[in-house]
């Protein structure tokens, strides 16, 4: 026997939607936009301010905002990044930095709900401080690791634990994992590097365990 579903539970989806509309969500920095993505699909008002599109530095937030994501360049505040041969410029990396903690302020005594600024854990901490969470991206369900630091005025999101094997753990610790596709749409930025820019997607499980703390 069929039983018929109730028109309430058929279009409670599209009503979601409806609601989350008005919600101004800024990905600053966001690349690819997939910290952001759990948001969009679930009918926010994501703006993703990135090169080469757009230009934190010259970006001027809207009234309203209701969460900030920020994840500024980490390229000069790597531990991993030796100095052989292009000097380390922590002072420029800053001005990034800076900048998006300007639109931060400025959202949040607009009435932000929440922001979040994440870094790989680096000598952005010389700066900022210690963050209130540091994880891996395998504490969310992601099979590797890889040390990032979160600060910023959120709900911690809820861990989803997974245990790596040998293979796992190696391609971890020499960074050679295999690394997710660019978005189809995606624009590389001029003088990007493809690679680099695959390191920085936000992990799937992450990204969605912090929406569903933070929404």
């Amino acid at each position: 026997m069929n039983i018929p579903i109730p028109p309430k539970a058929q279009i409670r989806p599209n009503i979601m939607l409806t609601e989350n509309s008005s919600k101004i969500i800024l990905d600053l920095c966001g690349g690819t936009g997939s910290w952001s993505k759990p948001y969009k699909e679930a009918g926010y008002d994501v703006r993703l301010v990135t090169l080469p599109a757009h230009d934190v530095f010259t970006y001027e937030p809207p009234e309203g905002v209701y969460g900030v994501l920020a994840a500024p360049t980490c390229t000069m505040f790597s531990f991993a990044r030796t100095t052989a041969t292009t000097p380390r410029d922590l002072r420029g990396g800053m001005e990034l930095v800076n900048r998006c903690l300007a639109i931060i302020q400025e959202c949040v005594h607009g009435g932000a709900k929440f922001w979040a600024l994440e870094n790989p854990k680096g000598f952005l901490r010389h700066y900022l401080g210690k963050p209130p969470l540091t994880f891996h991206p395998n504490e969310y369900g992601d099979p590797h690791t890889k040390g990032t630091d979160l600060w910023g005025f959120y709900n911690v999101p809820k861990q989803k634990i997974v245990m790596l094997n040998m293979r796992q753990r190696k391609h971890s610790h020499l960074n050679s994992r295999e690394l997710p596709p660019l978005p189809s749409d995606y624009v590389l930025p001029e003088g990007w590097n493809k690679r680099a820019a695959q390191r920085s997607i936000t992990p799937a499980g992450f990204a969605s365990a912090f929406f569903k703390a933070n929404r």
